[in-house]
């Protein structure tokens, strides 16, 4: 089904028109099969680039958008509802871009964000530990500067499409203590920089998640992002924006879930007519229904604060929260208007109510979005 938006420019309405052709033509068909296969669509981000579509947010004089964030979230929605995979990774590759474009120095955007914006490298974000994974400030890994280089030791996880990216934006300890954590920009071809194996998961399988090694790593000092001390800050900026992200992902899943079910109820005939006109699925259907539009308020509402230059951070967490809860319950009962075919393969019920869980879990666990509000709340 085609929502109805609201959008502020005529320009972003066509960009919204081109992501829905791109969705419906280039990747709603291809998504079950690579997902099954487990197959990185790697092209589509270059698609997504030579379209504009991947740094949307960005300013112009770098090869971006200059899009308002609340149009950015739409067009990430409206990938999302085609392939889970790939709105995903595009709402990591922005967050992966947000510290350089908003840190660093007038060099250093000049000279690494166009290719990162622009289709031709896919960014990774390299916060998470095994040991380090909501509590970002506990993290080891380590960046010792020697000369004009840092060399990096230690071991990142759950990293998305940790084996695929062109570039990592990781967080490390350049000192003791809480306030001595700093973001590099990595490539992903660096000396002593390897992949592990892909986590073996769920759902997004199409996507592989991995851990991250660094053994005497040698990273050029100048691709420190900011000061050395301020990655800490930057990550928890950088992650009030990547949860809106996530909040739209989970809006495009939940979206898509529904429509599925609609189509579905509409015909199904049992007991001489179609399933959704027994009040019991309507009913159903009318509550998955104002799920949605719920959460895709909530998340405007944040975006909408975020381009005006206001706090959003605890609307951020708020969005991601009831967002991702929403696709959750959403897709569930997707899967039980579908009934006996809602369990198999045969339909994408399954796989969409796979999917959402994950969403529940990263950019912070909606238990630790409970945490950011309430201590917003307290003051």
């Amino acid at each position: 089904m085609t929502v109805d938006r609201l959008l502020p420019t005529e320009e972003a309405a066509d960009l919204l028109a081109l992501t829905r052709e791109i969705a419906r033509e280039e990747l709603a068909g291809r998504a079950a099969e690579d997902e099954a296969a487990g197959k990185f669509p790697r092209d589509a981000f270059r698609l997504l680039g030579e379209a504009g579509l991947l740094g949307l947010p960005y300013p112009e004089e770098h090869g971006g958008g200059a899009q308002p964030y609340e149009v950015y979230l739409q067009v990430l929605e409206e990938i999302s509802s085609a392939w889970m995979t790939v709105g995903v990774s595009l709402s990591v590759h922005t967050m992966s871009c947000f510290p350089l474009s908003r840190f660093g120095t007038a060099d250093q955007r000049e000279r690494w964000l166009p290719e990162m914006i622009g289709g031709a490298s896919l960014g990774a974000y390299a916060l998470s530990e095994p040991h380090a994974g909501s509590d970002a400030a506990a993290l080891s890994t380590r960046a010792e500067r020697s000369g004009d280089e840092y060399v990096i030791n230690g071991q990142k996880a759950w990293i998305t499409h940790g084996s695929e990216a062109d570039f990592y934006t990781l967080m490390a300890r350049t000192g003791d203590g809480p306030h001595r954590i700093s973001c590099l920009l990595v490539d992903s071809t660096t000396s002593g920089l390897t992949a592990g194996p892909p986590e073996h998961k769920m759902g997004l399988t199409g996507s592989p998640t991995t851990p991250l090694y660094f053994e005497d790593a040698h990273v050029p000092a100048d691709r420190l992002i900011g000061a050395e001390g301020d990655g800490l800050k930057i990550a928890l900026c950088s992650l009030d924006s990547g949860r809106l992200g996530i909040a739209a992902c989970a809006v495009g899943l939940a979206q898509a879930a529904l429509d599925l079910a609609v189509d579905y109820a509409k015909q199904r005939s049992q007991f001489g007519q179609p399933i959704i006109r027994f009040q019991g699925v309507e009913f159903m259907l009318a509550d998955m229904a104002a799920a949605i539009h719920s959460a895709r308020a909530t998340y405007l509402d944040a975006a909408r604060r975020r381009d005006a230059g206001l706090p959003f951070g605890e609307q951020a967490s708020v969005a991601k929260l009831v967002a991702t809860d929403a696709a959750m319950k959403v897709t569930t009962d997707a899967v039980q208007v579908l009934g006996g075919a809602g369990y198999t393969t045969d339909f994408p019920a399954e796989r969409y109510m796979r999917e959402a869980k994950v969403l529940q879990i990263f950019e912070g666990t909606n238990q630790i979005q409970r945490m950011v509000i309430g201590r917003h709340l307290a003051g």
